[in-house]
C-alpha cells in the first residue's frame, strides 16, 4: 500500500511539473529523474499510458492527455506542435507552411516537415494525424522561424523560403498551380530576402521556374526586370520540368530552359 502510495507521489509530482513547464509533449529523458531507473521510468509511464492518462506518439516520447479530454480520450495535440516534438531540429514547410502563412486556400491533409535526419518511418500517422519527413541536406534547411502555438514552440519555413521550396518542389506543395497561387498572393513578400535564398539554395531548376512564371504570368513584384535580368544570368544548362513527376514532354521556353508540361501553361506560351 506505501509503495502504491508512493508511487501515486511521484506521477503527480511528475504531471505537475509537466504542466508547470508547459510541456503537453515530452520525452522519456524528462520522465526518468522522477524513478530510480530509465526502467523504472518506462514501467510508469507504460501504466499511465494503460489508464489513458498518456499517448505514445512515438518510442520514447508522449503525450499527456488533458483531464477535459473525457473517458474516452478522444482529445489531440497541435498537429503542428507534435510534428515540432517529433523533428525538434527541423521546420513545418511545403504545402502546411503555405496554408500556415494564408498564402493558399486548400487545407493539406498532412502535415509535411522537413528534417535533415533520416527516420525509421518517412510517413505516420499519430492521433489521426498524417506526417510526411522531407530528408534534405542541411544545406537546404534555412529559413526557418521559430513561431508560437497554445504557448509552445513550433519551428516553421518563413514566407520566402515556403516560396522557394515550392518551387524546388512543386510535388509536396500542390503542383504547379498552388506555386502560381501563391506568387500571385497578396501576402507580402521581400524579394531581396527571395533572392538570397535562391542562391542559398543554389538550384537551377528553381530559377528556371521562378523566371518563367513571373515573366509568362507577369506577376507583380518590385523591380521585375532587375530580378528577371539577375535570374536568367544564373540559369545551368539542363532542362527542367516545370511541374516534376509529369511527362517530360512539351515545348521548351527560352531563355528559361524550361519544359512546360501542363496543358494550361503550354496554351498560354
Amino acid at each position: 500500500m506505501k509503495e502504491n502510495e508512493g508511487q501515486s507521489s511521484v506521477v503527480r509530482r511528475f504531471l505537475a511539473s509537466m504542466a508547470e513547464k508547459g510541456k503537453h509533449v515530452f520525452k522519456l529523458e524528462d520522465a526518468i529523474p522522477y524513478w530510480s531507473s530509465p526502467h523504472m521510468a518506462r514501467k510508469a509511464l507504460s501504466r499511465l499510458e494503460r489508464r489513458g492518462w498518456l499517448k505514445r506518439l512515438e518510442r520514447g516520447l508522449y503525450l499527456i492527455v488533458p483531464l477535459d479530454a473525457g473517458p474516452s480520450g478522444q482529445w489531440s495535440e497541435d498537429p503542428l506542435v507534435i510534428a515540432a516534438q517529433l523533428a525538434p531540429e527541423g521546420a513545418v514547410a511545403y504545402w502546411t507552411a503555405l496554408h500556415y502563412w494564408g498564402m493558399t486556400e486548400q487545407i493539406p491533409r498532412t502535415i509535411i516537415v522537413q528534417t535533415i535526419h533520416r527516420r525509421y518511418k518517412s510517413r505516420d500517422t499519430i492521433l489521426g494525424v498524417r506526417y510526411h519527413f522531407i530528408v534534405v541536406v542541411e544545406r537546404k534547411l534555412f529559413g526557418v522561424i521559430t513561431s508560437v502555438r497554445d504557448g509552445l514552440p513550433i519551428r516553421i519555413t518563413d514566407r520566402e523560403k515556403t516560396l522557394i521550396d515550392a518551387l524546388d518542389r512543386p510535388d509536396l506543395c500542390g503542383g504547379i498551380a498552388q506555386v502560381i497561387e501563391t506568387l500571385e498572393s497578396p501576402e507580402p513578400m521581400d524579394w531581396e530576402k527571395v533572392d538570397a535564398y535562391m542562391d542559398l539554395m543554389n538550384s537551377g531548376a528553381v530559377y528556371k521556374r521562378m523566371g518563367y512564371l513571373v515573366e509568362e504570368l507577369d506577376i507583380s513584384i518590385p523591380d521585375q526586370q532587375r530580378w528577371l535580368t539577375n535570374w536568367k544570368k544564373r540559369i545551368t544548362k539542363g532542362i527542367a520540368l516545370l511541374e516534376p513527376g509529369r511527362k517530360k514532354t512539351g515545348p521548351i521556353k527560352s531563355p528559361w530552359r524550361v519544359r512546360i508540361n501542363i496543358r494550361a501553361m503550354e496554351d498560354s506560351s
